[in-house]
This record gives C-alpha cells, sequence and structure tokens, in this order.
C-alpha cells in the first residue's frame, strides 16, 4: 500500500502572482483528487480546495452536474479518469466542463491520469472506428481547451487534439523509486513487455543507468500469446518489467515466467495505469513477479488490500506540479527529469537526496 506522508510547506517552485487554478472533480478517483488540490495547496502555500458540487445518476442512469461555486473568469481544472466504468466517467468529464462552459470560465483544462479508448488508436481491421479520435473530438467540442495526462498509450493520440496536450510521464516517479528500494542498478535489467514498448523501457534505463533487454511475442489472436523470446541476457539480473497498463495481467504474468526460467534472480513490475480487469490479481499474486508497482491513476485502493505483491506509488504531487504550472504559464516538460521532480517527491523518497547530498 501507497504510504501516506504530509506534503511540504517549502514552496519547491516559484511561483508568480498570478490567480490560482480552481480545481474540481468527478467520482472516478476522489482519493487521487482530493490529494492533487493538497499538495497544490502546499505547493503554492495557498490554500486550494475542490470546488464544491454534485455528479450523480438519476434512476434512469443519466448523469447530472450542479456546480455550487461560482466559476466565471476562473481557470478551471476538472479531474477525471476514463476508467472504468469508462462510458460513465466520460459522461461525468462531458457534462462537468459544458457545466463549467455555461458559467463563464474562463479556461477548462481536463487533467485525465488515465485516458480510456487509447488503445483504439487506429484500425485494424476494416469497418473498425478509431475510438481515441472520437473521444478527443466529443473533449474538444464539449469546450475544453487543455488536456493534462499521464502515459497515453499511443503518442500519436496527442495529434488527435487541435489543442494543446501535456503528456506527463511515470518513469521519472519509477527512476525515483528504483533508485530507493534497489542498492546496484547494475544487477538491474530493465524489460520492455513488447518491441512497441522498447521506448519507454529504453528510457527508464537510461535514467538509472541500467540495461534493457526486450520480451518478445507473437499473437494468434487479441488477447491470446502465442509464444515468447527473452532478446537480452538477463541471467542472474533483477529484471523490471516497464509498461503502460496492465489489464488481465496474462502476458505480464508470462513473461515473469519466463524471465525467471532465464535465470532472472528476481521480477519486478513497473506500470503506469492499473486497470486490472479479473483475474489479473488473483494471477499477479499467483505468479512470478517479486512485486508489482503501480501509479494511482486509477481508483483501484479496495481492490489490492489485500494483495502482498502491489504497491501504489503517488501521482498527485506530479498532477498538482503540472497543474500550477499550467496555471502561470510554466514549463511542464521540465516535470519531465527525475532530478527537477524530485524535491515534490523528497518525502516519499529522501534516500535519493541523501546519497546525492553524499556524492556532492
Amino acid at each position: 500500500m501507497m504510504q501516506k506522508v504530509t506534503p511540504p510547506t517549502k514552496r519547491l517552485y516559484k511561483m508568480s502572482d498570478q490567480v490560482l487554478p480552481k480545481l474540481i472533480s468527478g467520482n472516478s478517483n476522489l482519493t487521487l483528487s482530493k490529494g492533487i488540490a493538497s499538495w497544490a495547496s502546499s505547493l503554492s502555500r495557498t490554500p486550494i480546495e475542490l470546488v464544491k458540487g454534485r455528479v450523480e445518476q438519476f434512476n434512469d442512469q443519466e448523469i447530472f452536474v450542479e456546480v455550487y461555486e461560482n466559476v466565471r473568469n476562473e481557470d478551471m481544472f476538472v479531474i477525471q479518469s476514463t476508467s472504468n466504468p469508462a462510458n460513465d466517467n466520460l459522461m461525468e468529464l462531458l457534462i462537468i466542463t459544458d457545466a463549467l462552459r455555461r458559467s463563464s470560465a474562463k479556461r477548462i483544462t481536463a487533467v485525465i491520469p488515465y485516458f480510456g479508448y487509447a488503445r483504439q488508436d487506429r484500425r485494424t481491421k476494416a469497418r473498425t472506428p478509431i475510438s481515441a479520435k472520437l473521444i478527443a473530438n466529443l473533449l474538444t467540442g464539449a469546450g475544453i481547451e487543455r488536456v493534462l495526462t499521464l502515459d497515453l498509450h499511443s503518442a500519436q493520440i496527442q495529434g488527435f487534439f487541435d489543442i494543446p496536450v501535456d503528456n506527463l510521464y511515470a518513469s521519472p516517479i519509477f527512476a525515483l523509486d528504483i533508485i530507493h528500494n534497489f542498492n546496484d542498478p547494475n544487477l538491474i535489467t530493465v524489460i520492455s513487455p513488447d518491441v512497441g514498448g522498447v521506448g519507454r523501457a529504453r528510457g527508464l534505463a537510461e535514467r538509472i543507468n541500467a540495461d534493457l533487454a526486450i520480451v518478445d511475442k507473437r499473437r494468434n489472436q487479441p488477447g491470446e500469446v502465442a509464444s515468447m523470446t527473452v532478446i537480452g541476457d538477463v541471467k542472474d539480473k533483477i529484471c523490471l518489467i516497464v509498461d503502460d497498463i496492465c489489464d488481465t495481467a496474462g502476458t505480464l504474468v508470462k513473461a515473469a515466467d519466463l524471465l525467471i526460467d532465464k535465470g532472472a534472480s528476481q521480477v519486478h513490475a513497473y506500470i503506469s495505469h492499473g486497470v486490472f480487469s479479473d483475474p489479473a490479481i488473483e494471477r499477479i499474486e499467483k505468479s512470478s513477479l517479486s512485486s508489482l508497482v503501480v501509479s494511482d491513476s486509477i481508483s483501484i485502493i479496495s481492490k489490492i488490500k489485500e494483495s502482498k505483491k502491489i504497491r501504489l506509488i503517488p501521482t498527485a504531487p506530479l498532477f498538482a506540479q503540472a497543474v500550477l504550472n499550467i496555471a502561470h504559464g510554466n514549463s511542464v516538460s521540465s516535470l519531465f527529469d527525475s532530478e527537477r521532480l524530485s524535491p515534490v517527491y523528497k518525502p516519499y523518497y529522501p534516500k535519493y537526496h541523501y546519497e546525492r547530498k553524499m556524492k556532492a
């Protein structure tokens, strides 16, 4: 489970005297939304709370939204993952946006920690949709002027929008966590679970100065892996599988078993988004994985509370700093670097700062 820490009161980034953002949340991940508000308050040294309102469903499942506070001429940030139930959460986001737009909000930014429908980013067969593009059109049509998200399944989705899209990365946080929890980077090999994820895995390997290997898989049909082979040396290595989404965990568990068979001493996984459709949790608990580290972009606390292998890492500090940077016109790309992000995460990873101080 993710440890609870108190956000720092010291301002870690310079803020201008502009008006602070206002945050409002849907129902998809209230814990994360409250965390973002708390961290934004601490980082800006100014109270920032979620705008009060109500989001509810009528008996016929229609969604109704009412905002209780004045938002006229405000810089609004709507926090809502479009995770399961994806369609309900998406409609909440669209209807909240419409309510804010009709209430004369100055600008509306959608903070979407997990961007649903991202895996439908291209046509795989004849007469199939590109649903990710449709979602982009819906968000823009509702009145959203900017999107802030985390580890899009495919970078090309940014091009589906005609508005700015800030795609944050979990790898800087993963790097801090790895440095904090593993003593010798020379024993670590970062694993890409498929050829398509090599860029993501290589980026993390470079951050922690580790080797890289690839699990090459062949599929007979969607969701079914026919064969897997390891490209690279993993004997006596601590293998860290890096991926953006864990759904049913079938491929992940098979990759872990294969790595152990090839001589790996331990296998851990670092996942950006834990969808965890059944029977994912059961598979993970029975697998060769020593641990699975996942961000809190999706509300999964109830699913993993009994798990002995799954550990959450917080994204609230990352999103809070990104929200403040956007509101004040500062760079968001500065958050792509572990060194720049590390002061925000010092309460979680003090070992990283201690080692840097000793080296200096």
